[in-house]
């Protein structure tokens, strides 16, 4: 701001600033303030915060595009809301990179003011070059054909960071940021110091360490997740390299554009293939993007947990009258088709818990007063408790719960989730901020470690890992297996690196195509295989993969084993599975879809871990005071007692329903899943018995092996499996 002369002062306010910076800004308030919905809505439950926004100009949202999709930006929708109330003239902008449905995004963004000016989409005319390229493997180090670590491409990426002066190596998970990290210092031991990591679970002073070292030039490379995907722009930084598939053409164009960050410059992202078939989802990410097909991200439908949660904010902050609040509500996008039935019983849940709680004074947290203006009562004891206890874990971001990592009288390291503590023994290793560590002790949710050094390691594993691959990917790569199927994509460097594995996948079965569905059987001493790639995405495979197995067993009973992967499924039967193209048909027909889908999988249980998020974002479930947090088997408990109690004696809870709905749209992408049922509806299918597996087939049995508790390296299970199935391991 004194560059630009404006005489402003400006404030960060986030989870990470401490209480001292916060008292200074309520001192005298900054005239521009950074920082996020959770930060933003605990200003809302201030009691002066009328006047504290009486006199607001303008809200300027960052990375829309990443908010839309989830609660976070349904949390900035009910703010909006709220600012707009007091403000209808404020301004507000929203800025996105990325984004395939801008005009809905526009008007999730915009609360519906009926005095507010017709909204203007600005699309900047961008002169910038991007080069998006491959790390080819080099004819001696040829890729596996199935999932791996890619760690034959390390000695090839060494070679490419050397040439380039500060790179971003990005990976899609966590546990693959600590693999590759440790990968690229075993090949190159004198970039120790130049090289480091970072991810959302390492403590934020190791990650404010990275950041300033990028900012200054003094990193060779940084390993990196989603971390550092958005609002981090470092001008040193040369290169960005992408792990593995991106999965989406709208993450790789955002990791591409932190290289070049400057007018100019050109972005250049280099993708390196784990595996073969990872060549392929290059060459189509490339295809897509150079194409400008990006995915659209859609705002959730009314989550009434989010809304409850609002509904104690704005009580908090200053009370509310139920007619003028509901008017509010539903100017937000999320919201614009609420009921005033949904809405009242809300407020009723957030009164005296519903049917099921209101014996319990703990959860009456708001109530009318003699104005009939709805307010947390703060001048009594259980008043201040609910005041605390919402500022404390205001927010819709929800975790399992995670242990602290501290070194014996030493520094933090970061945190882990504790399941993965829970797994450990005093002595064992793991690999955790670029350290290997022997597990001493827990003690107050922190696990306390030493260094160790010699000893193999262990890689913590983090929920929510993987990514599915989006539809506008999943499409090209059809796209490119239709010209390899007619001899016409090898110009493509990276399918000519591929085409050794496409030709034998054609040679031993057929290549999948767009027209066509194809179905592989086979039968080995593991028993009877069944593989199908419909090419729908992981999630929507892993509902795909339950719902056929129930079909097929519905007349005939069996047992099957089941894995996916984003281009398709396998049922592993103990019985034969007498299939043909009508039964075939049958089984993916997408008539009673949700019932079948709801009798093949144990719903009930999905929706119990759904619930648990659920809870804690309504204020049912409170996850501890700083420094004592309660851990994963607490919250589940009480999550689950909920749950419980609401079944048994408050069946129309509307929070069970959330529950299923968000278990079927966001664990198993129902939407697509039916989508995908519709569109193969008119394929022609290609049902194979092979002789040996595909080399499609294989990454399936991967997964299905990677899924099993076995002390025995995942290479040497692959090979013994292949041995038995008569196939030569590759």
């Amino acid at each position: 701001m004194t560059e630009l002369q404006v005489g402003w002062r400006l404030g960060v306010r986030t989870g990470d600033t401490l209480p001292s910076e916060r008292s200074r800004q309520e001192r005298a308030w900054p005239h521009a303030l950074v920082t996020t919905p959770e930060s933003l809505s605990q200003l809302l439950t201030r009691a002066d915060v009328a006047d504290l926004f009486a006199h607001l100009d303008a809200v300027v949202v960052d990375e829309w595009h990443e908010l839309l999709g989830n609660k976070r930006g349904v949390q900035v929708q009910l703010a909006l809301a709220r600012l707009t109330t007091w403000r209808p003239d404020l301004l507000v902008w929203g800025l996105s990179a990325t984004l395939g449905n801008q005009a809905e995004a526009l008007a999730a963004l915009l609360p519906c003011v009926p005095t507010a000016p017709e909204p203007a989409l600005i699309q900047g005319r961008v002169d910038k070059s991007l080069v998006i390229d491959t790390l080819l493997p080099e004819a001696e180090s040829r890729l596996s054909w199935a999932g791996r670590l890619g760690a034959p491409m390390v000695a090839q990426l060494a070679q490419e960071l050397d040439q380039a002066g500060t790179a971003l190596v990005f990976t899609n998970t966590r546990s693959q940021a600590e693999i590759w990290y440790q990968l690229l210092l075993e090949a190159r031991p004198d970039w120790a110091g130049l090289v480091a990591l970072h991810h959302g679970s390492l403590d934020a002073d190791v990650r404010a360490w990275v950041e300033s070292g990028l900012k200054a030039g003094q990193l060779k490379a940084v390993v990196a997740t989603s971390s550092l995907d958005l609002g981090v722009d470092f001008l040193p930084v040369e290169r960005v390299i992408q792990v593995g598939s991106a999965k989406g053409v709208a993450r790789l164009l955002q990791r591409a554009g932190r290289s070049g960050h400057a007018p100019g410059r050109t972005s250049r992202v280099t993708l390196v293939p784990t595996h073969t078939l990872e060549l392929v989802e290059a060459a189509a990410a490339r295809r897509a993007a150079q194409a400008g097909q990006v995915e659209e991200r859609q705002a959730p439908h009314q989550p009434l947990d989010v809304l409850v949660q609002h509904l104690v904010t704005v009580a908090l902050g200053g009370g509310f009258q139920a007619d003028a609040l509901f008017d509010e509500v539903r100017r937000a996008h999320s919201y614009r088709a609420l009921t005033r039935e949904a809405f009242d019983w809300c407020l009723d849940f957030a009164a005296r818990g519903g049917d099921s709680l209101q014996a319990y004074p703990e959860y009456h947290r708001i109530a009318p007063d003699e104005h009939g203006v709805w307010r947390v009562a703060e001048h009594t004891q259980p008043g201040r408790l609910v005041a605390r206890r919402h500022r404390l874990q205001v927010g819709t971001i929800v975790s399992d719960a995670s242990m602290q990592v501290r070194y014996l009288n030493g520094p933090k390291l970061g945190s882990v989730e504790e399941s993965f503590i829970a797994r450990l023994k005093k002595g064992d290793c793991f690999v955790f901020a670029g350290r290997t560590l022997e597990f001493v002790r827990v003690q107050d949710m922190t696990a306390y470690v030493r260094r160790a050094e010699g000893r193999r390691p262990s890689v913590p594993r983090w929920q929510g890992g993987r990514m599915p691959l989006s539809s506008e990917m999943a499409r090209a790569v059809m796209a490119l297996l239709d010209e390899a199927a007619e001899d016409r994509a090898w110009h493509e460097p990276e399918m000519q690196a591929a085409r050794d594995m496409l030709e034998a996948q054609a040679r031993i079965s057929h290549l999948p195509r767009s027209d066509r569905l194809l179905v592989e059987r086979f039968t080995s001493r593991e028993g009877h295989h069944l593989w199908l790639y419909p090419f729908a995405g992981r999630l929507a495979h892993q509902g795909l993969s339950a719902v056929l197995a129930w079909r097929l067993a519905r007349h005939r009973p069996n047992t099957f084993s089941l894995a996916v992967n984003d281009y398709g499924l396998e049922l592993l039967s103990a019985e034969p599975v007498p299939v043909d193209e009508a039964s075939l048909r049958a089984a993916l027909s997408p008539d009673h879809l949700l019932d079948d889908i709801l009798a093949s999988l144990n719903a009930a249980e999905l929706a119990r871990r759904r619930f648990r998020e659920i809870a804690r974002v309504a204020g049912l479930v409170f996850t501890g005071y700083p420094g004592a947090p309660k851990s994963t088997r607490q919250l589940q408990a009480s999550s689950s007692l909920f749950y419980e109690v609401f079944q048994q004696y408050d069946a129309g809870n509307r929070l069970l329903s959330q529950a299923q709905e968000e278990v079927l749209s966001q664990e198993l992408d129902v939407v697509r899943l039916r989508e995908a049922l519709t569109a193969l509806q008119p394929r022609r299918i290609d049902l194979v018995d092979l002789r040996s597996p595909s080399p499609f087939s294989l990454p399936l049995m991967v997964e299905r092996l990677r899924e099993r508790l076995s002390t025995e390296k995942l290479s040497d299970r692959v090979a013994r499996a292949l041995k038995a199935m008569g196939a030569a391991p590759r």
